[in-house]
């Protein structure tokens, strides 16, 4: 069997807010909902296959969610970037980098905060 990177999992402060910015921007559908004592989780996945995301919500823990410097970016194909950047910016949240073709790479990228 092949190795592949299967799920990440990241802390998420609102958990209804964070899918929403999965499914409705980024285009993700949910996969699974878990609820495990303290923790809120759901799993999110493209129709079309690749690796999978998990947003994890401790009931318990209040406050802005300390990534530390572990994990720096996480990259989503798409389609259309533009089109992503843009309905995420008229839904309010935070470009960090508007769409630009990297020379380097045959690549279109842009950045947007994490809600």
């Amino acid at each position: 069997m092949a190795t592949t990177v299967g799920q990440y999992c990241i802390n998420v402060t609102d958990i209804e807010r964070s899918e929403w910015f999965y499914t409705e921007i980024v285009g993700l559908k949910v996969q699974s909902r878990t609820q495990i004592p303290g923790v809120d989780e759901i799993v999110l996945a493209a129709d079309v296959g690749g690796g999978r995301l998990q947003l994890a919500q401790h009931l318990e823990r209040s406050g802005a969610i300390e990534h530390g410097t572990a994990l720096w970016k996480i990259y989503m194909n798409v389609d259309d970037c533009q089109e992503v950047h843009d309905r995420a910016v008229a839904a309010g949240f935070t470009s960090t980098m508007a769409p630009a073709r990297l020379d380097r790479w045959p690549v279109t990228v842009a950045f947007i905060l994490d809600p």
